[in-house]
């Protein structure tokens, strides 16, 4: 029943609340993030993201199931999106993930670096960060863009689970990549 409340109160919250809430969570360990979390987006802070976050997950071309993950070793991991494609499931936009400060506040945060492989996320400097809410409900906060300005709008999103099994590795690494500020801009000014 915890799982269930404490989804059902990050959905009442708006982005503000959201973020808030955000700074008081921890961050999972490595380890404890493995296997298949069913994702949702929440309240986006203005029409812009509530626009874009529509099309990239609920979408004819594909409706956003979960992200996966598995540790590799206790520094990092690796990660994906599952979609619905028309009937399929399909792996796309893999990433990196690893416990960074958060550009929020300076605290760790499980981080989701999609720049470490060739995707258009990667291309769009897209990165999560994400934080225990409560045991299984995760609250992460979803960045992209080529401005400072743009990687700053928080763009919520819950996780779930695990539900599943991790599906296995897709993706093309970056050769030689290292994350930098873009990517890990360290707590705010």
């Amino acid at each position: 029943m915890e799982t269930e409340s404490a989804a059902a109160e990050l959905r009442r919250l708006d982005t503000s609340g959201l973020l808030t809430l955000f700074t008081t969570l921890d961050a999972p360990a490595i380890g404890e993030m493995n296997g298949e979390y069913t994702a949702a987006l929440l309240a986006q802070p203005n029409l812009f993201a509530v626009v874009t976050g529509k099309a990239a997950v609920e979408n004819p071309l594909g409706t956003w199931l979960c992200k996966g993950f598995r540790p590799v070793d206790e520094d990092g991991g690796r990660g994906y999106n599952t979609f619905d494609q028309f009937g399929r499931v399909r792996q796309r936009y893999p990433m990196r993930t690893l416990l960074a400060p958060s550009r929020y506040d300076g605290a760790p945060a499980y981080t989701l670096l999609y720049r470490a492989y060739v995707s258009m996320c990667g291309m769009i400097h897209m990165v999560d960060e994400v934080r225990r809410a409560a045991p299984g409900v995760y609250l992460g906060m979803g960045t992209w863009g080529f401005t400072d300005a743009q990687r700053r709008v928080p763009r919520p999103f819950l996780l779930t689970g695990p539900v599943g099994p991790y599906r296995g590795d897709v993706g093309n690494a970056r050769s030689a990549f290292t994350p930098g500020p873009r990517e890990l801009p360290g707590p705010p000014a």
